[in-house]
């Protein structure tokens, strides 16, 4: 169903693949006369010229993007305004749509959440920005209806920015890369590689757009063979689907770990902005006649069977067919994983889900940007038509992803069909997809159509003794074993008219409740503060030596950024960097914070003049030791702070909290063997920290140990590749870490210690 060549390949005129064999230019030959060079053929992909259109660097190897709209969510805007404010902000260059879509529903800590709403309107005032009311649409939803062009490029503060299938090329950072266009400056990045996803053949009745993306993320993940590259969606297949279908495939491609996504458009995705009303915004995209990708998956959609991502990772793939066949054998499996992932901090079991040999599962949910589409639940009320969803542990909610879709969804009659089963209808909401609404019981099973299924995700609270676990699956399948009581059941094995309604959107609601300043900007606006709402911290500059201590190890195989900063009931606090710092790794590591706040007493008696050794004692061997051999290491040329070493952080979301609450209790750096994403890395240069990298294979060190980095200072200015460090200060125990490549721009951010300080000069 889906397989991924080797090497890279041609695409000629967006039907034939010729991999980059030996052959290769033989047979271009053969059918072209004359074969372009691989560099040439290279700028005849959609992605090339969209980067090539938005580049301001002159160079296409070093690109320096310059993106038309930004768009961000209630949990992100407030810290990337407040750094935007203190970094000269006086109005919003480009169209910034602030949406509240996360903080919406959890009520947590009073009068936060509106409190950041509040904020949010004053700004889109005085700066001159879109903003979109709690429960109107989620986030994703609003950019594709109201924001996204052909050949534009956007950027989100949410890891699920993507809108390729509409042409847009779009992509989700940490709050600081929208922060820096804010302020007129680019996004920089070397050139990504791109890779085709040929698609061809038509899916079966009963598959949805979840089953198609789960099949990519499962063949891609663990190879890592799209990892901050660009992926192209060509091929006959295209054709094949509708343009929600391939919208639901696209905004999972995030779980392949890539950096964005295009999409050859047609006169299906014409129609879609026909029908909301921006027809003008349409503009035909397909690769060149001979053009090269780095890399290409081929997807036969007519044998993608429906698919099932078991705890606790979207990658975690496999039919449900093949689920049911050797259900102990898988279950066994997710058990024995869920060891590593959870640490053993609980007790964790899905074989007692097992009734009669069959699954059951306690919940069902539809929602969010993944699964709140038009044309999934319209799917799913087929599906149910009649049924009931029982009197039993199962319950079903459905959150349709913008209200239009759910006035829509009202007058055809599907809601009133799925409310008749016993499932519930909730307004636009992204609380299932990060932990904040639908938290199952104790143990319990969730299957849900969302973007992701990491530990905890669903909102159980590790360190309270709790454990739930989610399963990706697309919505027809979900209505299908919610139809079957919550027993597992592939919606190819029910037998379904699917009605396939036509959609019509009403633009009217957001006529009354979205506020558009069109662009205009009132300084005379005054901001509303909460009094959760607090500025950064100062963050001192990059000292000319460092001494690290490292307090926390962890050696998972991937670490999300869910598990370096929740999400749920912690989201609340975003706009509060002390107040969420308190939060950091609570579920991966709980002693983290207290040894990072004690380290952290050495640089703040550094900043009050005091010695660092006498504010933590333990530093006074680590002196002794470097005296013997380098002298001269003292208050007035050292900072002190923490740093943790992970094999690799940084998958799933992109929020940059995860770098900048370890920043504010005075982390220094990260050290890891490879990084999961291009933007985690981001994140920590932004707020000011070393991205360091060190070889596979057993550490030199431990947690506990501290590292003494000499002239690292130094080191930055002068683009050394190669520090050498000394555990506990010790002559004897050198260690090599690596920096890896960083823009001048990016080493200036780390020498003054932060973007923030960066932009304030």
């Amino acid at each position: 169903m889906v397989q991924l060549l080797e090497g890279g390949a041609y695409l000629l005129n967006g039907t034939e693949i010729i991999p980059d064999t030996r052959d290769a230019q033989s047979v271009l030959e053969s059918q072209l006369g004359s074969v372009p060079s691989k560099e040439e053929a290279r700028k005849q992909t959609i992605a090339y010229g969209i980067l090539e259109s938005h580049n301001t660097s002159g160079n296409m190897d070093k690109l320096e993007i310059k993106f038309d709209k930004l768009t961000s969510h209630d949990i992100t805007f407030v810290g990337i305004i407040q750094t935007a404010r203190a970094s000269g902000l006086e109005k919003f260059p480009i169209p910034y749509v602030l949406t509240n879509c996360h903080n919406s529903l959890c009520a947590v800590g009073g009068t936060i959440n509106e409190d950041d709403h509040m904020f949010g309107l004053t700004c889109a005032k005085k700066y001159g920005g879109v903003y979109v009311p709690p429960h109107q649409a989620v986030i994703h939803q609003f950019a594709r209806e109201m924001l996204a062009e052909g050949g534009k490029m956007i950027l989100g503060s949410d890891s699920h920015t993507r809108y390729g299938a509409l042409g847009t090329m779009a992509m989700g950072e940490g709050g600081p890369e929208l922060v820096k266009q804010l302020l007129n400056k680019t996004y920089d990045i070397n050139m990504p590689g791109v890779v085709g996803v040929y698609l061809t053949g038509e899916p079966q009745k009963g598959v949805g757009p979840q089953d198609v993306a789960l099949a990519i993320i499962g063949a891609v993940f663990e190879k890592g063979y799209v990892n901050n590259k660009v992926m192209e969606f060509v091929g006959d297949g295209v054709e094949n689907l509708s343009a929600d279908f391939r919208i639901g495939i696209d905004v999972m491609t995030t779980e392949t770990t890539c950096l964005s996504s295009i999409w050859k458009t047609d006169d299906a995705i014409k129609e879609f902005y026909e029908i909301h009303g921006r027809a003008g915004a349409y503009k035909e995209l397909k690769p060149g006649p001979v053009a090269y990708y780095d890399g290409m998956i081929y997807v036969d959609l007519s044998a993608v069977k429906p698919m099932i991502a078991m705890p606790f990772h979207p990658s975690n793939v496999y039919t449900i067919e093949e689920v049911k066949a050797n259900l102990g054998d898988i279950l066994r499996d997710v058990e024995k994983k869920a060891l590593v992932s959870l640490g053993g901090a609980v007790d964790y079991h899905l074989t007692d889900k097992i009734r009669d040999g069959k699954l059951y599962v306690d919940q069902g949910i539809i929602a969010g940007c993944a699964g709140g589409g038009f044309e999934n639940i319209c799917a799913a009320a087929d599906i149910l038509k009649g049924a009931s969803i029982g009197p039993d542990e199962f319950t079903l909610s459905v959150y349709p992803a913008s209200m239009p879709i759910y006035m829509e969804l009202v007058k055809n009659g599907a809601a009133a069909t799925l409310m008749e089963t016993g499932a519930v209808l909730k307004t636009a909401f992204c609380g299932p997809c990060f932990g904040a609404g639908d938290t199952p019981s104790n143990n319990g099973f969730s299957i849900r159509h969302s973007t992701r299924n990491f530990p905890n995700r669903e909102g159980s609270k590790l360190q309270s003794g709790q454990i739930a676990s989610v399963a990706l699956m697309d919505a027809r399948s979900i209505a299908a074993t919610a139809a079957n009581k919550g027993y597992l059941t592939a919606a190819t094995e029910m037998d379904v008219d699917f009605s396939s309604p036509h959609y019509f959107f009403d633009s009217k609601i957001y006529e009354n409740r979205v506020f558009d300043s069109k662009g205009v900007a009132d300084p005379s606006v005054e901001i509303k503060f909460g009094p959760n709402i607090k500025d950064w911290p100062a963050m001192p500059a990059l000292a000319e030596h460092l001494i690290l201590k490292v307090v926390s190890e962890i050696h998972d195989p991937v670490t999300t950024t869910d598990e370096l900063i929740p999400s749920g009931e912690t989201s609340s606090y975003r706009s509060n960097p002390l107040g969420l710092a308190e939060f950091t790794l609570s579920r991966k590591d709980p002693a983290y914070v207290g040894l990072a706040k004690e380290i952290q007493k050495a640089e703040k008696a550094i900043e009050a003049g005091d010695c660092p050794a006498e504010a933590v004692p333990e530093l006074k061997p680590v002196f002794q030791n470097l005296n013997a051999w380098y002298p001269g290491v003292d208050k007035t040329n050292v900072g002190v702070g923490s740093t943790i070493f992970a094999v690799k952080p940084g998958d799933g979301s992109a929020r940059e909290q995860a770098a900048s609450c370890q920043k504010v209790l005075g982390g220094w750096a990260n050290i890891a063997n490879s990084y999961a994403t291009k933007r985690y890395r981001s994140n920590l240069i932004n707020w000011g920290m070393l991205p360091f990298l060190i070889d596979e294979g057993t550490l030199p060190f431990s947690k506990g140990d501290f590292l003494f980095i000499p002239e690292i200072r130094k080191a930055v200015e002068e683009k050394k590749a190669e520090i050498p460090v000394y555990v506990n200060g010790e002559k004897d125990r050198e260690v090599t870490l690596k920096l890896g490549g960083l823009t001048d721009d990016e080493r200036e951010i780390i020498l003054k210690g932060c973007l923030i300080n960066y932009y304030r000069g």
